[in-house]
């Protein structure tokens, strides 16, 4: 890849930004270090409709909760049994099919006290993206009340029926972050504020942007307000202030590594065209590089995109691994403590399970698992522990176990194996 993409015109140099901050994506060749991991799958519920996320409330009921792209909210106990009663059904509000449908889920950092967690869903009859605020009955936490839905976002138009992303999650700040694909189409063909950019790198839109936005302060006629940090605040070229970063194609399923002993670094797959899949480590302001770009690749390379400062991704991997990247979590539970720090992702289309060790400012991969299983998401309990959704009419959750012995410590590092 050409480098020279990174420097600012007439300015200083992003090169030592990619070292510093994201290293170099990809395996590394002849002797690398590989994580002692002895990973399995452990089936904690089964007989779900097409999962797509799990999550967690963090109210310390020890509950599961499984988006069923429908439109259901389903509950898992902490002994295993899946509720009858689902905490929510949305299906008559929901157009789901393909990629639409039901697809995020949040619950407010101070849930215990206010009652509202946020979903994502592709709008009937349109397939419009909305994130709306639901609140769960009082004196009842399993159930929530359909009728107390209140728009936050939305509708964004989606000029195609695929590429929706639909993660939301809370950061660090307490603030909620939403992922919006290109708009779909193959090649990202919406025309953009300037002809022929495409969706992604049109910061005039949404499409093709992880926004950032505060959920507790409204700003009629908004409901919710700018942070005043976001990158495009006070702009006088129509960039959409809610932007926090953009340039991305489908950005399916991004983490903050935030538990204790965390980065706060945000984490993101995005799901590649025809060659390359890619991870991301977004920060504010970046540009990713879709469509001038396919993971370290040129795509639609233009003198709009020689323009741009486009930030690489920190791993690719292509064709002969996988289809489709299905972003994860870095591990900072307690039960399985060799797969701390390790960054855990999959595809969705060869079921693999991966690994990225950052080793001295560089990403190194290693193959956990290979597995027969459609990886439509991962997802975390209160704990740190990390699950998987196997998407299909017969779908279940699993919890990520390493069965390996924990090995003596050794200096204080991290313990390793090396292989060829």
């Amino acid at each position: 890849m050409d480098r020279r993409r990174l420097d600012r015109p007439g300015g200083g140099s992003w090169k030592g930004l990619w070292a510093l901050l994201l290293g170099v994506g990809g395996v590394s060749r002849g002797l690398v270090a590989a994580p002692v991991v002895d990973l399995q799958l452990v089936q904690r519920a089964s007989g779900f409709v097409n999962p797509v996320y799990v999550t967690h409330a963090g109210d310390g009921g020890g509950r599961l909760f499984v988006l069923e792209q429908s439109g259901v909210i389903r509950i898992i106990r902490p002994d295993g049994t899946v509720a009858a009663t689902p905490l929510l059904s949305i299906t008559d509000r929901v157009l789901s099919g393909g990629e639409r449908g039901l697809l995020g889920l949040a619950f407010h950092p101070s849930f215990v006290a206010n009652r509202w967690f946020y979903v994502y869903y592709t709008r009937r009859p349109d397939g419009a993206s909305i994130v709306s605020r639901f609140e769960v009955t009082a004196g009842d936490p399993d159930q929530a009340d359909p009728s107390s839905e209140f728009m936050v976002l939305g509708p964004v138009t989606q000029p195609q029926s695929n590429h929706n992303a639909g993660m939301i999650e809370f950061g660090p700040d307490g603030l909620l972050y939403i992922a919006l694909g290109d708009g779909g189409g193959a090649g990202d063909t919406g025309t953009g504020h300037t002809a022929g950019i495409g969706n992604a790198q049109d910061p005039t839109n949404l499409l093709g942007s992880i926004l950032r936005i505060d959920i507790n302060s409204l700003s009629p006629p908004l409901n919710y307000s700018i942070p005043p940090d976001n990158p495009f605040v006070g702009n006088t070229m129509g960039r959409r202030e809610e932007i926090y970063a953009w340039g991305l194609r489908n950005p399916w399923r991004f983490a903050f590594d935030s538990r204790p002993g965390g980065t706060n670094r945000l984490f993101t797959g995005d799901v590649g065209q025809n060659t390359l899949e890619e991870i991301d480590i977004i920060i504010r302001g970046g540009n990713y590089g879709w469509r001038c770009m396919e993971g370290t690749l040129q795509f639609n390379f233009t003198a709009n995109c020689a323009a741009e400062t486009l930030l690489p991704p920190i791993h690719v991997y292509g064709r002969s691994d996988g289809i489709s990247v299905t972003g994860g979590y870095v591990y900072r539970g307690e039960e399985s403590p060799n797969m701390t720090g390790l960054y855990i992702f999959g595809d969705f289309g060869s079921g693999r399970i991966w690994a990225l060790e950052e080793v001295g400012g560089s990403w190194e991969r290693t193959q956990l698992l290979d597995t027969t299983l459609a990886i439509s998401s991962f997802g975390e309990d209160e704990g740190g522990e990390i699950y998987l959704c196997a998407y299909g009419t017969s779908g279940a959750v699993y919890k990520l176990v390493d069965a390996a012995p924990t090995p003596e410590p050794l200096t204080g590092a991290r313990r390793w194996a090396l292989y060829d």
